[in-house]
């Protein structure tokens, strides 16, 4: 893409975007290893479970927040590159194939 098309502001909001992924991503290991954790009669619905995933939820708010306020230039980056005609050449043709019961030129 052109220089002159980017958009400062997309470094930083791609950077948000990962760490905020990196964070989430990171929080569920740590749920699935408290949830795995808790004892056996701590099932959904007591306060045991629904406290500790209470305070998972509570911790992940912030970074779902970062991707609801700046997810939205995923679509706007790629709305900008496939607008912008590409500095590659364009891919070879293929040749037509050879008519049906004509022999092939090819060696065996």
């Amino acid at each position: 893409m052109p220089k002159a098309l980017v958009q400062m502001r997309w470094s930083y909001q791609l950077d948000l975007l990962r760490d905020a992924l990196d964070r989430l991503d990171a929080l569920q290991e740590d749920w699935l290893s408290t949830r795995d954790s808790l004892p056996a009669h701590a099932k959904p619905g007591t306060p045991v479970h629904d406290t500790a995933l209470a305070e998972y939820r509570a911790e992940c708010w912030s970074y779902l927040d970062d991707w609801a306020s700046h997810g939205h230039i995923l679509r706007e980056i790629n709305t900008t590159a496939s607008a912008t005609p590409s500095p590659l050449p364009p891919p070879p043709t293929a040749l037509p194939a050879p008519a049906a019961g004509r022999p092939s030129t090819a060696r065996r």
